[in-house]
């Protein structure tokens, strides 16, 4: 083998090294944020009408859906209620699960609460919202949504 040609393919693998070592960690920043932990979901209907909740995401798609509303200090307060969630392999997420809104200052409207977002950073997810009560015959109510990340969830496995 002469010095030339040698010295082309010393030059290509030492290339073929330093393009790795560059590629390597923009594939890793490349993965997706995980939901795990818990948010702060902040609603805003068409309506006007605004809530506040607490999304709790575990592992395996489940979670926990907690109503933060003064008026529910009232009553008996709120429980967290089962609540599940999805990722696609992009930033697109959605959480969904029953919940109780105060009605006035007696009544309850039960419905299902749907939110469809992806994340604009790793602590926030934006995107719309849909609650369709399960009892009467009120119309579903729209919106969007604004979660804000708590904490990981890494200090809160039990």
């Amino acid at each position: 083998m002469s010095y030339r040609s040698y010295l082309g393919t010393g030059m290509r693998t030492l290339i073929l090294i330093l393009v790795a070592q560059a590629c390597l960690p923009a594939l890793s920043q490349a993965q997706s944020p995980k939901i795990n932990g818990i948010w702060k979901v902040e609603i805003t209907f068409g309506n006007g009408d605004n809530r506040s909740l607490r999304f709790e995401a575990q592992d395996n798609g489940k979670g926990s859906l907690l109503l933060v509303d003064a008026r529910l200090n009232a009553w008996e307060g709120a429980k967290p209620s089962e609540a599940k969630w999805t990722q696609d392999s992009g930033n697109a997420i959605s959480f969904s699960g029953a919940v109780e809104f105060p009605l006035g200052n007696v009544g309850r409207d039960p419905g299902k609460l749907v939110c469809k977002g992806k994340f604009e950073t790793e602590n926030l997810i934006t995107g719309e919202v849909d609650f369709s009560p399960l009892v009467g015959d009120r119309p579903s109510k729209s919106g969007t949504f604004r979660a804000t990340r708590v904490s990981s969830g890494k200090n809160n496995q039990k």
